[in-house]
């Protein structure tokens, strides 16, 4: 799948021709250089590299720096490589939002919002005890038993408990493009992608 390296800008909401107001994500798509081209013959598979959003030469090191020289370009935060661009492209140059069309459906991918150590309530959707029955004056929001005693005298894996929530990487697909603004490189996607704002995300067709 061809796609970009972009970063997300925020939430706003537009209407369309029937004046139904649309919730919509504006991300910023590119622009982004091809720093790599894999070959069959040297790499064993065909794919593009993009880099994604200069960063200081002090926060690169000396193979980040090298490996962009080649591209003539200043070194990159983000690299990613996608594979199914039907444009010829060749190292150094440059992909920008055009490489989508408004009505056509993306899949964003990005590293959702952390929300740190959470109880069984807010991160699997327990429904706690709810009116204090059965003697429960204290425990609402418990998770209640997690297994057996002798046997299987061990809990079993995947059991819903407490712990880190958020902070996965999330592929949100079929996503429609409502517009996209050109000299700006600007996308506006129907609907909500993963992540914060600024955060990094991966926009794939």
């Amino acid at each position: 799948m061809s796609g970009l390296i972009g970063k997300k800008i925020g939430m706003t909401s537009i209407f369309d021709e029937n004046g139904k107001n649309i919730p919509c994500t504006v991300i910023q798509a590119g622009p982004c250089v091809v720093t790599q081209v894999r070959t069959k013959e040297v790499d064993g598979y065909e794919a593009i590299q993009l880099g994604f959003d200069d960063k200081t030469d002090k926060s690169t090191t000396s193979a980040e720096k090298g490996h962009f020289k080649k591209a003539g370009t200043v070194a990159k935060r983000r690299v990613v490589e996608f594979q199914g661009f039907k444009e010829e492209l060749k190292l150094g140059d440059e992909v920008t939002a055009e490489h989508f069309q408004e009505g056509e459906f993306v899949d964003v991918s990005g590293t959702s919002k952390g929300k740190g150590f959470q109880g069984v309530v807010k991160r699997h959707g327990f429904g706690g005890v709810g009116q204090q029955t059965h003697g429960q004056h204290n425990r609402l929001r418990a998770p209640g038993s997690i297994g057996a005693a002798s046997y299987p005298a061990r809990v079993f894996k995947g059991m819903r408990m407490a712990g880190q929530m958020g902070g996965d990487k999330v592929k949100v697909q079929n996503l429609k493009v409502l517009k996209v603004v050109a000299d700006k490189n600007l996308l506006v996607v129907k609907g909500c992608v993963p992540g914060h704002k600024n955060a990094y995300v991966i926009i794939q067709k």
